[in-house]
């Protein structure tokens, strides 16, 4: 068989070994910026208070760059109370969010 026929009758995507490798996406739900004399006499069940409400975007990062922007959601059904990120802004991967 002829590989190279082969290559031609699949997506493109399948001919690119690095469309199957996994990508670590981090998601921020906010910041906070206790003083370290704070943040050391933090203990169990202390509270962090963050910079963004429950109801916020929260920023989706490759690396250190900016790829979109989604709310949290819960999963329902057999995945239920699995969080999650609903996708609402998607970065222009070459000028960034706006």
């Amino acid at each position: 068989m002829d590989n190279s026929a082969e290559m031609k009758t699949k997506s493109p995507d399948a001919a690119n070994p690095f469309v199957s490798v996994p990508v670590e996406v981090v998601v921020s739900v906010g910041k906070a910026r206790p003083l370290i004399r704070d943040l050391v006499n933090l203990g169990e069940n202390a509270i962090l208070t963050l910079d963004k409400r429950v109801e916020d975007p929260v920023d989706l990062y490759v690396g250190d760059r900016l790829v979109a922007r989604g709310q949290l959601e819960e999963m329902e059904g057999e995945q239920a109370g699995q969080l999650a990120v609903r996708l609402t802004e998607i970065a222009d991967l070459q000028s960034g969010l706006g």
